[in-house]
Order: C-alpha cells, then sequence, then structure tokens
C-alpha cells in the first residue's frame, strides 16, 4: 500500500512538473487559461478582466456574433485597432457599410492605414483572408461572413495561427449554436450607450451571465466617404466608393499581395 501511494505521488510531482512547463498548451476549466503569442489589450477594463492574458490574442480566430450589424462592434474594437493602426495596416473584408473614413480619423484610425477588401463571392472572400494572414505585412483582418462552413473556419484559424495578425471573424448571432475551432466567441447584443457582450466561449471557466460594457459615441460609420478598395469581382463597377489609384481595381491571385505589401 505504501509502495503504490508512494507511486502515486511520484506520478502526480511528474504530471505538474510538465504542465508548470506548458502553461499555454494545458489548463484547468475552472482556471482563466492564456496564450502563448501577443495580446493586445481591448482598451476595456471590465472586458480585459474577462480574456485569458487580459486582451484581445494575436494569432488566433475570435469570433464576435452580433444581433445586429452596428450595434457596436466597432467602437468596441476602435482602441485596439487605434494602437495597431500606429504601425500596420488594417483591413476591412466584406464590411455591411462602406467605411467612413472621417469618423475612422477621428476615432484615431488613419484612412491611409485602412484597406476595403470587396469579393464577389465567400470563396473569393475567404481566399481573401488567408493571402493577408499569409503575407503578414497587416497588423488586424476583419471578416464579416454571414455563412461560413466549419472546414473554412479551421482553415481560417489555421493561417491565423501563422502569422501575427489579429482576425476577427463578424458572423450572425444565430451562429452561435455552430460548432467552432475558435477559442474566443463573444456575442453582442446593443443596449443603451453601450453593448451586452455575452462569453460564449473562452479558456477559462464558464461566464453564465451576459454583462453590459459602456462605450463611447463615435461618428456613424455607413456614410459613403471614398476609401482605398480593393475589388475582387473582375465585373464590378467602383460606383460604390471611390477608387484608391495605387492598387488594382481588379484584384486576382496574383496581385493582391503586392497591393498589401
Amino acid at each position: 500500500m505504501s509502495y503504490s501511494a508512494s507511486a502515486f505521488s511520484s506520478h502526480a510531482a511528474a504530471v505538474q512538473s510538465v504542465v508548470s512547463t506548458l502553461p499555454h498548451a494545458l489548463w484547468r476549466a475552472n482556471q482563466m487559461g492564456s496564450y502563448q503569442g501577443l495580446v493586445t489589450a481591448s482598451g476595456h477594463a471590465l472586458l480585459d478582466r474577462e480574456l485569458p492574458n487580459g486582451g484581445w490574442p494575436h494569432a488566433t480566430l475570435i469570433e464576435l456574433l452580433l444581433h445586429q450589424a452596428g450595434c457596436g462592434e466597432m467602437r468596441l474594437l476602435q482602441p485596439a485597432l487605434a494602437q495597431i493602426a500606429q504601425q500596420r495596416r488594417i483591413v476591412l473584408l466584406q464590411p455591411p457599410h462602406l467605411p467612413q473614413i472621417a469618423a475612422w480619423n477621428s476615432a484615431g484610425l488613419p484612412g491611409e492605414k485602412l484597406l476595403w477588401i470587396k469579393a464577389a463571392r465567400s470563396t473569393d472572400a475567404l481566399w481573401s483572408a488567408e493571402q493577408v494572414l499569409r503575407n503578414g505585412s497587416c497588423g488586424a483582418l476583419l471578416v464579416w461572413q454571414s455563412q461560413i462552413r466549419s472546414e473554412a473556419l479551421r482553415r481560417l484559424h489555421l493561417a491565423a495561427q501563422a502569422s501575427d495578425t489579429m482576425l476577427w471573424m463578424i458572423r450572425p448571432l444565430n451562429a452561435a449554436h455552430e460548432s467552432s475551432p475558435s477559442p474566443l466567441r463573444l456575442s453582442l447584443q446593443p443596449a443603451r450607450n453601450g453593448v451586452e457582450i455575452q462569453l460564449l466561449k473562452r479558456k477559462g471557466p464558464q461566464h453564465e451571465q451576459a454583462f453590459y460594457l459602456p462605450l463611447p459615441a463615435i461618428i456613424p460609420e455607413i456614410t459613403p466617404v471614398a476609401a482605398p478598395v480593393i475589388f475582387l469581382n473582375p465585373s464590378a463597377s467602383p460606383h460604390h466608393g471611390s477608387l484608391d489609384r495605387h492598387t488594382s481595381s481588379t484584384a486576382r491571385a496574383g496581385n493582391l499581395a503586392p497591393a498589401l505589401g
């Protein structure tokens, strides 16, 4: 009996030793997990307390599931994006509205650091997202998709893990019941002067209750104002917005990477 107890004790010590050397790979469900890569503070102290490592993780897929577009998602992300825009470009892929450059500038997001990519098909959009992640010149990628297959999500998650680009996938709230490889999923509901957040999935203990996060007001984002744009539809005309003359109006597999450089 004493031998068994001793063996068990040695085994437990060995397991604990392994766990202590792999803090980012192993975590207990009742403890807050951590990420091995970089993290950017969200700019909202209440939210940072609920996120592993205290912020948005780089090199991983983050899902924002919205009750409706424009319910506060851009105000939520603005502080983190402003940090990234100081040094690197931000890509907006298939946003539901035209980027309002005056609003972005007033929020500390220079228009010259934004790249708007418009694709004719979902497959083109997902291909573009992979190219942005592999290119590595952009600091953040925001992708809006109403429907996406789980295999495509896994591909994007793997591509994100091989880069240091921050990746947000913005989807409708009804996608919450679908499986996802994302280690961090949040749902957003509009609330007076802010947003109601539900942590659907994170590396840490389950968060049962939604919480209210006040958000500062910014200029509306949907007024049609000129923005740098790449069209991925060869037949598309630039009537949706002015075209950045430094990029081609038709971005195919051969010329998207130079546009990102």
